[in-house]
């Protein structure tokens, strides 16, 4: 095995992996490296949803340009991509005037999108409970996918088809640089070098640079999920946002309304905990529900545990209720996921001319990665 490459990506996530991909389709020689048998971090303890909409400024436009990879991907490799849109569904006055609000941003910029009346998210959405939604804002355009079958296929794909050379169970313990290049090593002693290293280490801090993380003002995101039984007569087709949803995105906050916005007395319990409700069918008919969010400062991540409170997702369950017909309380299993973010939209950081980190990305990365790691990886090597 070649020893030295254009590039060494530590960390393969969706983050890390759409990286080593950008970087492969400029011919460059890489190395993707990931610690675990297989990634299990955020990429695949999300819902698996890309939806642009949901998204602000620049994220907006890295969004619209990961749905074009993510359908030219699916036209080379099955990874589950499958565009049946996105949906927010408003439940009160509050959250359908910010439904029709975000409805006039995107016509005007021209991004595809459409108006639901509660009639007509009753008749599109049967299984919502007739009580809930007052109407809705359609994203026709966005895409829903299995996250783990896309990651195991993506990797795949890279390593056959784009010449990247992947290991997995390669836990990098030390990253520095020399007489030009970067060097990194192995728990098992092996070296590789590179021009570039890029270190996509998700919410990771003790690896690498553990002071260096200690002091960046990075929070670690827990959020619990859960996913219901099968249910193939269900044809729950595309993302399935709701008012919570409304009340949290990035893309409401920028909005002329959304400073007035009140919080009713049966979402406090909910808002404290970081609870906004979504829905995702996966291909074997079950269902993906959450999340919530708890918060801790790098350096203090154990603080928020490995457990899942029952009380958390109770919550989730009830809410859901209220906005479902079908049983959703029939649950399979539940996890906890984390993910690490910051202030400053994302944490890029050089620690010398050849190793740069990445990472913090936040909610953002199944939606924005590609689009995102496209510039970035331009940057690189520009």
């Amino acid at each position: 095995m070649r020893t030295h490459f254009d590039l060494i990506v530590v960390g393969g996530g969706i983050m890390g992996t759409f990286h080593a991909y950008h970087a492969a389709r400029q011919n460059k020689s890489v190395l993707l490296l990931e610690k675990d048998n297989f990634p299990v971090g955020a990429t695949v303890r999300n819902f698996g949803q890309a939806v642009p909409s949901g998204l602000a400024g620049r994220w907006f436009e890295y969004g619209q340009r990961s749905l074009e990879l993510y359908q030219e991907l699916q036209s080379k490799t099955d990874l589950t991509v499958r565009k049946n849109g996105s949906v927010y569904i408003a439940s009160d006055a509050d959250e359908w005037q910010l439904a029709n609000e975000l409805y006039d941003y995107y016509q005007k910029i021209g991004y595809p999108c459409e108006l639901l009346t509660r009639e007509s998210c009753l008749e599109k959405y049967p299984y919502l409970q007739k009580e809930y939604p007052v109407g809705a804002v359609f994203f026709p355009g966005e895409l829903t996918v299995d996250s783990p079958k896309l990651m195991k296929q993506f990797l795949a794909y890279c390593s056959e088809q784009e010449g990247i050379t992947y290991i997995n169970n390669a836990t990098v313990v030390e990253c520095q640089s020399s007489n030009g290049k970067a060097t990194v090593r192995l728990t098992n002693q092996k070296t590789f070098e590179a021009s570039k290293v890029l270190i996509c280490n998700g919410h990771e801090f003790r690896m690498l640079y553990p002071e260096l993380f200690a002091k960046s003002g990075l929070i670690v995101s827990k959020l619990q999920m859960l996913q219901t039984i099968a249910f193939p007569e269900l044809n729950m087709k595309g993302n399935i946002l709701t008012g919570l949803t409304i009340r949290r995105y990035e893309s409401f906050q920028q909005l002329s309304s959304y400073a007035n916005l009140t919080t009713p007395a049966h979402y406090d319990e909910l808002k404290k905990w970081g609870i906004h409700v979504l829905f995702k069918q996966a291909l074997d008919g079950s269902v993906v529900v959450g999340d919530s969010h708890e918060y801790a400062g790098a350096q203090n991540v154990d603080d928020l545990g490995y457990h899942i409170n029952d009380y958390i997702n109770q919550l989730i369950i009830d809410e859901a209720k209220r906005i479902v017909s079908f049983p959703v309380e029939k649950m399979q299993m539940s996890w906890a996921g984390f993910y690490s973010q910051t202030s400053d939209e994302i944490y890029e950081y050089d620690v010398d001319e050849h190793i740069r980190i990445i990472t913090g990305i936040g909610g953002k990365g199944m939606t924005s990665s590609g689009g995102y790691a496209e510039e970035s990886i331009a940057r690189l090597f520009s």
